[in-house]
């Protein structure tokens, strides 16, 4: 793939679906022939056909109404979003999906304005827009492929992954599930173009492959192994580093009492920040409602603990007993956990299920110690996500320090090397 095809490439976006579409069509946009603005409705009840809404420059816009943001996380809502290029209604499975398809540069934009602050400073810009090229061009190189079976179930152990699966409909869905796309809703700067214009064509590689670049916002102090979040595959550039200036410096995390000390303290690291300028960069006012998330304490009582794991689980453990980390990755994240019930006991796994079945919505990450209370249990924890690849609060700081954007992916991808297609 070259440089030019990757700025002339398209992609398809899948931004949400329900029974009723509300759009607001900002411009002229053609419709079979027809020329349409302005307000639009669409049920499912009425559209039996794709119907493909073609604007008539770059500077037409559609809004799209009631779009849920942070699908199954704490910070769930609706809003409404803006966005260029074309807009397509699909009707599926009794809904009516909603597309928008663009150039991937375009993309780009709106990913690095959505997964950050705007007016982030341009080296931090510059790795995400990187690592966000990398990752959407992986994912369409590879978009069939799937060699994995991603949930073993036995009466004694639950083990799930949560990947990113291929869509039937779209390239990449636009929610956090593959990368936060909101079109042009987040306000965007011209550092933002600078970022994406001086990195153009640019991707990480790794043994003549696409690195599959994940991220997440704050590694905990120490990065997690691919494996140990997803299946049973290691890749050479998604290895254990401590997020600091001395990455070799950590501890073995797999080991329970190592990972019990790490994660009641607080190491210094560059994600453990609470500079509010630095957090800024990285956090949207929404995520910005998440205060700890370098190290972090949930409490439940026994009840609450039995009657939550029992709805998310779908799993009768009658009275939780105990809560045992049988496995644990590089970062500390536990890959296998044992719940014991008075009625069941089985083995979950790994951290995104962990997650799940401990919060209402997703706990904010699997690195955490059980402590038994005289109520219940206390969840001591470390890190926001699943700590794999780059850490954005960590990338915020190298960047406030100075590091460059080169330097920063080198940091988080160790034996990648940045390519220009």
């Amino acid at each position: 793939m070259y440089e030019s095809e990757i700025s002339t490439r398209v992609i398809s976006v899948g931004i949400m679906s329900d029974k009723n579409i509300e759009l607001v069509l900002n411009g002229d946009y053609t419709l079979d022939g027809d020329v349409v603005t302005g307000a639009v409705s669409l049920s499912i009840k009425n559209v039996r056909d794709k119907l493909i809404f073609l604007p008539a420059n770059a500077e037409c816009s559609a809004e799209v109404k009631n779009v849920t943001i942070g699908v199954n996380f704490h910070w769930e809502r609706k809003e409404n979003q803006l966005f260029r290029g074309t807009i397509t209604i699909l009707p599926h499975d009794g809904e009516l999906v909603v597309v928008n398809t663009l150039s991937v540069e375009d993309y780009l934009a709106s990913v690095i304005s959505s997964e950050m602050s705007a007016t982030s400073m341009v080296e931090l810009l510059k790795a995400h827009a990187v690592i966000s090229r990398s990752w959407v061009l992986a994912q369409i190189e590879n978009k069939g492929e799937k060699l994995h079976q991603e949930c073993i179930e036995t009466p004694e152990r639950r083990v799930r992954w949560y990947d990113h699966d291929d869509h039937d409909l779209f390239d990449v869905c636009a929610d956090d599930h593959c990368q936060r796309y909101q079109g042009i809703t987040r306000q965007t700067t011209p550092v933002v173009q600078e970022a994406v214009d001086a990195t153009r064509g640019e991707v990480l590689m790794c043994d003549g492959h696409l690195c599959d670049t994940r991220f997440s916002k704050c590694c905990g102090g120490v990065f997690e192994q691919y494996e140990y979040c997803w299946e049973d595959q290691h890749y050479p550039y998604l290895v254990a580093r401590r997020d600091s200036e001395h990455p070799m410096e950590y501890p073995d995390l797999r080991i329970e009492a190592e990972a019990s000390k790490w994660i009641k303290e607080s190491p210094d690291a560059f994600c453990n920040t609470h500079d509010k300028e630095v957090l800024a960069q990285v956090l949207n006012g929404y995520d910005q409602e998440t205060a700890d998330f370098y190290r972090w304490t949930v409490e439940y009582t026994t009840q609450e603990l039995s009657e939550l794991i029992s709805r998310r689980s779908g799993i009768d453990f009658g009275t939780i007993i105990d809560l045992v980390p049988l496995e644990r990755g590089t970062s500390g994240r536990i890959s296998l956990l044992k719940v014991v019930g008075t009625n069941r006991t089985m083995e979950i796994g790994k951290e995104l299920e962990i997650r799940r079945i401990l919060s209402e919505s997703h706990l904010y990450s699997s690195a955490f110690v059980v402590e038994k209370t005289d109520r219940g249990f206390r969840l001591r924890g470390a890190g926001w996500g699943h700590g794999v690849g780059l850490c954005q609060i960590g990338a915020a700081m190298m960047a406030h320090r100075g590091y460059g954007y080169r330097e920063i992916l080198a940091h988080y991808y160790p034996g990648s090397e940045i390519v220009t297609t």
